[in-house]
């Protein structure tokens, strides 16, 4: 049961809780992507060669993975509301450690990272909670709209980027004052969110099937469309951490080119984002996702392999779009059943994280060995993965649910 009393829900106030959702996705990608644009030169400042800035970018993924597990149960019990909430303030306080790590040393910038992922992970999920809540009452599929608001932020924030490092505007300033306003945005939207659970004497089956989210973990489709989460996650979270370091350093760019490189990845992946929902309603789930992985592919060969920085540019807008929809089909179909969304987005998410876990120090270690560029041949191996698990993101039935959660639900 949520800390959140049970009121009738109104048109208004889904509409206000649909423009508090987009603004919670908005200011997470925001704030991640402020970040990630600043990487170069923090790596320049601190001197880190590949493999150190890969173990320093696993200070997000380490915070990110502690937190999953947490928050569904978090969540449940606190509601969307609340958690986002506390979790923004987090993601400010690591964001500005962060930033004086910068200057200071690659210690404190750990520590910074490490609050900053932990915040984020545990935003994501309450913000995704809200969603599939969202979708409910809305009575329509608006998840990957709402991830087109994520990544829109990584636009803004990835533009931002661009232009402090042309002007020359101190790492250290700019992240504070990234800080300040994602915080004051967030905390104030996120109080109008509605309330997670609206039936005031729910049924008792769907009470024990809330449980903990170790159900979750025993069932075979989550499981899977956690493989599936973590597949594009790993497309999305390498492009986010590399793109622009391996753009400077394998295709001899500048700095401020290199921050174009990846606004524009973030662009398509925004663009496929916000129209995925008339795609995934003509075409269905499986069907598209499994197309997407595949422009994914090209795009990752163009950007590596193409002889030209022309080639590489193309291909980040392919890679960006071929990313684009993997996360929210999951969390859609992780929400598809609302008596367990909390538990299985939670689950999803987990798993998903594990390739933010993993992708900086891999692409890092084999940057040493083959060049960051090259290194990351992974990404298109992995959303070869993703497409033939694509089964398991079709929607439940009513019968689907109830065998989901005995573990004997179809995937294929």
């Amino acid at each position: 049961m949520t800390a959140i009393t049970a009121t009738p829900v109104t048109p208004a106030a889904v509409r206000a809780a649909t423009t508090a959702t987009y603004a919670a996705f908005i200011g997470s990608g925001f704030g991640f992507a402020s970040w990630a644009s600043r990487i170069p030169q923090v790596r320049d400042r601190l001197d880190l060669d590949a493999s150190a800035l890969g173990l320093v970018l696993l200070a997000i993924a380490a915070g990110s993975l502690l937190a999953l597990p947490l928050s569904g149960p978090v969540v449940t019990r606190a509601g969307s509301s609340r958690t986002v909430t506390a979790m923004a303030v987090l993601l400010g306080v690591g964001l500005t450690v962060a930033a004086l790590g910068s200057l200071i040393g690659v210690v404190p910038l750990v520590i910074g990272l490490f609050l900053f992922g932990f915040a984020h992970g545990a935003w994501d999920v309450g913000m995704n909670v809200q969603g599939t809540v969202v979708e409910r009452h809305l009575g329509r599929s608006v998840m990957s709209r709402f991830h087109a608001g994520f990544s829109l932020g990584t636009v803004a924030g990835a533009l931002l980027g661009a232009a402090v490092v042309a002007v020359h505007v101190p790492v250290a300033v700019h992240l504070t004052v990234v800080a300040v306003l994602v915080v004051a945005g967030v905390v104030w939207q996120a109080r109008y969110f509605v309330a997670d659970d609206q039936d005031p004497r729910p049924d008792p089956v769907a009470v024990a099937r809330r449980g903990g989210a170790l159900t979750a973990w025993r069932e075979p489709r989550t499981l899977l469309i956690g493989v599936f989460v973590l597949a594009f996650a790993f497309a999305e979270g390498v492009g986010n951490d590399w793109i622009s370091v391996a753009a400077i350093d394998g295709h001899h760019v500048s700095a401020t080119l290199g921050a174009l490189a990846f606004a524009g990845f973030l662009t398509t992946m925004t663009v496929g984002r916000w129209y995925g929902p008339a795609l995934l309603g003509r075409y269905g789930r499986t069907r598209v996702v499994r197309v997407l992985a595949v422009i994914g592919v090209v795009g990752v060969a163009l950007f590596v392999f193409g002889p030209t920085p022309v080639f590489a540019y193309a291909g980040t807008l392919l890679w960006g779009l071929g990313a684009s929809l993997g996360f929210p089909v999951g969390m859609s179909a992780g929400g598809d059943d609302p008596r367990r969304a909390a538990a299985r987005v939670s689950v999803i998410a987990s798993i998903g994280y594990c390739a933010f876990l993993a992708g900086p120090p891999v692409v890092g270690f084999l940057g040493d060995q083959v060049t960051v560029l090259r290194a990351l041949v992974t990404v298109a191996a992995l959303l070869g993965v993703a497409a033939l698990v694509a089964g398991s993101v079709r929607p439940l039935s009513a019968e689907g649910a109830g065998a989901a959660v005995a573990g004997v639900d179809r995937v294929a």
